[in-house]
């Protein structure tokens, strides 16, 4: 049984746990609690406006808010997302109310919420995760815009007049005709809204509910003449119940399926986006899905709009501090409340204080840094794509413009690849990168016949994808080429796709290879061998030198990629953190386990991984020096390993004299006395490997012996480090030399 094992086993038993991250009703109080009534002071005008817009009695856009609100939030797959009514529904909505009427539009909205069910059971929500993020914040910065755009008018005292033109057309007029009252409201809102978050241990309360107490409390102590929150006075009478349509039964299932898809993919959107603004559980789209619908089937039933998630207060959720579920789920309950109970409350806040609100939320949604982040991925292009197409033609529509320009890009990018041909050492090196399908063709057999006659060709494939379109038009190049008496070989980097073409076994799918380790850290012998038989291998001379092949194969591959690094290590010199003693073991490669590249580490190898104590051995003894005085490393590093040789030969007493080797084992004799001293502990553990464990403690205690380091570590300028490398497992721990107890470092 090896160290790994050993630990695994105690840690199933139960040593080791780990905490999640704290939940319970102090983090309700503290952050779902205030949210809550952020959302709920922003869902409130907007019910009510969006039930306006579409046609439909106010209480229905009321009645939609509370049923999203609790019932949305309690079977949501996407908790910090709010649903309730959507401006992006409101079009579709007027015209079911104008062609069959209020009561037949809520019973057209059970339907639709029955068909998400559905949805969501088959579990199509998924396929939302394969949009591009480019069309996610293209989205949220396009809703940014509407949103910041059209609150501005009601900052300034008017009125919003829906699209982001007719807004912008409308804004010099409203410049001109502004209210000083709404304006001085509007603010002195965006103020608080933005100064807030940068007071200390303030801000604990959300910044939008000071605001709008804020701009409430300067409007109602200056009588300020401002549009206020406006409820009707006889709610409970104003409820419709749904009937059933009558008309064309297809129109009837039109409209049935219309307002389930588009309100689907507005909340699968809303919920991807919503997952883009926090660092919490991500969003079961599926499960969502399931709640759109059963919300839209209570809400159609009680007579409410339809129902989706909404990207405004669920951005405003998030802005505010939500945690969990329960800020949905309490601003639900606040909207009920306060429209039977507190009417009169509600109705004394400005409009320029919410829409003053709003204008920082849309502002924010603009976010520059991932604007930053797609120019360096060259995402720019379908970000704007998304952006304007959601400002000019609405949400669903400005999306479909996003995945288009999206899918456009994608399928160039899948279908290009790059050709460069160049001459060096007498023959002519052809590198083909990319996907090679048969619109490619053309361009690569181009600039083959480009090259002269009898020459010796190399053609490198750096290719993920091969058709057979592309596959014989290189093959008829190649047979054309040698019958003039041209030499080419073929050298496939990523796949064998053309070899085994060749070899009549084609591949059929865009991936490369399984179980195939990539050669810069497979032993030579593994990626040899697993070549298939009909590739082309180095030379007789060459693959009988597992040397020169390897020399070979890295100036080829890896020395185009390492050289940038190794040309500045040159110019400036080494400066390691590292000074690493390890055995000299062919199964250890330090630089694989601590993924470490060129100028990180300082090595000393040697067998046993041992530090004969200072002034006993001048070549371990100068390397330490070195590293310590001259190159200033922060680390000693002594890692001994599984099954290792040389303490197994020290165990066992196997070494006869005279030799060197026995000679240089005789610095281990004070890791066998250290064993000795502790007989009886780890008992569970193979003898060889506790003395690999004392080994490793033996010779941390020697580095002390050293003047310079006893003096470094003294002065906290150097950290000894004892590490354990289990070969089976490939797993790296940390010793404490004094317990001799191993700590697993992903743990």
């Amino acid at each position: 049984m090896t160290v790994s094992e050993e630990r695994s086993k105690k840690s199933h038993a139960g040593e080791h746990t780990t905490a999640g991250p704290p939940t319970g009703l102090r983090s309700v109080l503290r952050f779902d609690l205030p949210a809550s009534f952020v959302v709920f002071l922003v869902a409130v005008p907007l019910s009510l406006g969006i039930a306006a817009a579409s046609g439909a009695p106010l209480i229905a856009g009321l009645i939609a808010a509370v049923v999203g609100g609790v019932v949305g939030g309690l079977l949501s797959g996407a908790p910090l997302q709010v649903a309730g009514p959507a401006a992006g529904l409101t079009v579709i909505v007027a015209g079911l109310v104008a062609q069959f009427g209020w009561a037949a539009t809520a019973a057209i909205t059970v339907g639709a919420g029955l068909v998400q069910i559905l949805l969501g059971l088959s579990r199509v929500g998924r396929l939302a995760l394969s949009l591009s993020p480019a069309v996610v914040h293209g989205m949220l910065a396009g809703i940014g815009v509407v949103i910041a755009v059209g609150q501005l008018h009601v900052v300034l005292g008017g009125t919003n007049h829906g699209s982001v033109l007719a807004n912008l057309e409308a804004l010099p007029g409203q410049l001109i005709g502004l209210h000083p009252g709404a304006l001085l409201v509007g603010a002195l809102t965006i103020a608080v809204m933005v100064l807030w978050p940068k007071l200390p241990r303030v801000n604990v309360v959300p910044a939008p509910l000071v605001a709008v107490a804020i701009g409430t409390a300067v409007a109602a102590g200056f009588r300020l003449d401002l549009t206020r929150v406006s409820l009707p006075s006889d709610i409970l009478n104003e409820v419709v119940l749904p009937q059933l349509p009558s008309g064309p039964v297809l129109a009837i299932i039109g409209g049935v399926l219309t307002v389930a898809l588009v309100a689907s993919v507005e909340s699968l959107l809303s919920a991807v986006a919503v997952d883009k603004l926090h660092d919490g559980p991500r969003a079961n789209l599926d499960k969502e899905l399931v709640a759109q619908g059963v919300a839209n089937t209570l809400s159609g039933a009680l007579g409410g709009l339809p129902v989706t998630g909404v990207i405004v207060r669920s951005s405003t959720n998030v802005a505010a501090g939500a945690k969990s579920r329960w800020s949905t789920i309490m601003h639900g309950t606040w909207m009920l409340l306060a429209v039977l109970l507190l009417s009169s409350v509600l109705q004394q806040i400005p409009m320029a204080a919410l829409a003053a609100v709003l204008v920082v939320i849309g502002v924010r949604l603009v976010s520059i840094g991932h604007m930053k982040q797609l120019w360096r991925h060259r995402e720019m292009v379908v970000y704007a794509a998304t952006l304007l197409g959601v400002i000019a033609f609405g949400l669903v529509e400005g999306v479909l413009v996003g995945l288009v320009v999206a899918l456009v890009r994608a399928f160039y990018r899948l279908t290009h690849s790059t050709v460069d041909v160049q001459r060096e050492d007498g023959r002519w090196l052809v590198s083909v990168r990319g996907s090679l399908v048969f619109f490619g063709a053309g361009k690569v057999v181009r600039e083959l016949r480009a090259i002269p006659l009898r020459e010796n060709v190399v053609l490198e494939l750096h290719v993920d994808f091969m058709d057979h379109g592309v596959f014989e038009a290189i093959n008829d190049w190649r047979i054309g080429y040698e019958r003039t008496g041209g030499r080419v070989r073929v050298d496939e980097v990523l796949d064998s796709w053309y070899h085994r073409a060749i070899g009549g076994r084609p591949a059929r799918r865009k991936s490369v290879r399984q179980n195939v380790p990539p050669r810069w850290f497979a032993p030579w012998s593994h990626w040899q061998q697993t070549e298939p038989a009909d590739v082309e291998l180095p030379t007789q001379s060459d693959s009988d030198d597992h040397l020169i092949a390897g020399i070979r194969a890295f100036e080829k591959h890896a020395a185009p990629l390492v050289r940038p690094f190794l040309s500045e290590l040159a110019e400036h010199g080494q400066k390691p953190k590292q000074l690493f003693i390890t055995c000299s073991d062919s199964r250890v490669l330090p630089n694989l386990f601590t993924s470490s590249g060129p100028g990180d580490q300082f090595s000393l190898r040697n067998v046993g991984n041992l530090v004969p104590g200072y002034g006993e051995d001048a070549s371990v003894g100068s390397a330490i020096e070195y590293a310590v005085d001259v190159l200033s490393v922060q680390e000693i590093v002594v890692c001994g390993h599984s099954d290792c040789g040389a303490m197994k030969a020290v165990l066992a007493q196997s070494v006869q004299e005279p030799s060197a080797l026995h000679d240089w084992l005789r610095n281990a004799e004070a890791s066998l006395l250290r064993l000795a001293s502790t007989a009886g502990e780890d008992a569970e553990l193979p003898a060889n490997e506790r003395l690999c464990l004392a080994n490793i403690a033996q010779q941390l205690e020697n580095l002390l012996s050293y003047p310079n380091v006893a003096a470094a570590v003294a002065a906290g300028k150097v950290k000894l480090v004892g590490m354990y490398f289990d070969i089976s497992t490939a797993k790296v721990f940390l010793l404490d030399p004094d317990r001799r107890a191993l700590r697993d470092i992903t743990v």
